[in-house]
């Protein structure tokens, strides 16, 4: 059996175990073993129980433990990148095996906050499988993606609607909370300095954060005005300013907050798949599948 030994010598006997590789990536995706557990639907004591067999075969501590959940050692950011090519390689080899070869094109709408997570897997996934397909992908508020899929422009659309019952098909449940810096605690710093996407499309985001602020009774300042989704999180992340973000973009290093911090959350929101009425086709189908599979939604 062939061995890898890291820079500190530490060895790691191959092969590893595909499934102990899926629960590493979800506990690195969501920084907390009970989340985790949701997303491999197993207990939380099996994904402890995972984590640490994968750790025993790599002799090296892939997480540090705290109080608010886990986040990656130095080795464990090294083995996120590989542990992510290799669950994709068998998951495509898989579908590559199971469906037939499309080709045309397909015309995908999608939000800011997925642009960086799911948005890759699910292109990862598809372009594997159908090579010959053509993709071409727009990035846009939810209102702007429904009115190009009424207009014809594109195909599939990924969008936010209020949380609750819907007609349509949910992906997943995102909720907008309010994102700090865990360094620099800047939530409790008074006023609060807040970033806010003021005077731009998609104000309603801005709405809902000042009245839940004030439901808290949390005075604040604006100290960051962004037009995009990705200023918001760098306010966040230089410890600027705390920020309405999508539970599922809070980036590494920053945490929500909850009531027990004196804040709440801002939206349920459910994040839905759209397609265009009267254009099913296979590839169409194949690339919602895709979707499907990246946000956690399929089999």
């Amino acid at each position: 059996m062939p061995v890898i030994r890291f820079s500190n010598g530490a060895p790691m006997s191959l092969p590893l175990d595909s499934d102990l590789l899926r629960t590493f990536l979800a506990v690195a995706d969501t920084g907390n073993l009970t989340r985790a557990a949701d997303t491999v639907r197993r207990t939380q004591s099996a994904v402890s129980m995972q984590i640490r067999k994968l750790e025993d075969q790599i002799g090296l501590a892939l997480f540090e433990r705290h109080s608010r959940g886990v986040v990656l050692t130095a080795q464990g950011r090294r083995l996120v990148d590989n542990a992510r090519r290799i669950v994709a390689l068998l998951d495509d080899t898989a579908a590559a095996m199971r469906l037939p070869v499309l080709d045309g094109s397909v015309r995908i709408g999608i939000p800011e906050e997925y642009i960086n997570s799911a948005l890759p897997k699910a292109l990862g996934a598809f372009a594997a499988v159908h090579p010959g397909v053509e993709v071409t992908v727009q990035q846009g508020t939810s209102m702007s993606n429904l009115a190009a899929l009424d207009a014809g422009e594109i195909d599939v659309a990924v969008v936010f609607e209020p949380g609750g019952r819907s007609r349509n098909e949910v992906l997943m449940v995102d909720p907008t909370v309010w994102a700090t810096s865990e360094q620099h605690g800047t939530h409790e710093r008074r006023p609060v300095p807040i970033a806010t996407y003021t005077h731009i499309e998609g104000g309603w985001c801005d709405d809902l954060a000042m009245r839940c602020l004030k439901k808290c009774g949390v005075e604040s300042r604006a100290a960051y005005v962004s037009r995009t989704g990705s200023g918001l999180i760098a306010a966040v992340v230089s410890g600027l300013a705390i920020a309405p973000l999508s539970r599922s973009a809070i980036p590494p290093g920053c945490r929500e907050l909850t009531e027990e911090d004196g804040f709440g959350i801002i939206d349920m929101s459910n994040v839905v798949l759209r397609t265009r009425r009267g254009n099913r086709s296979p590839t169409l189908d194949a690339m919602a599948d895709a979707i499907r599979r990246a946000f956690g939604a399929g089999s």
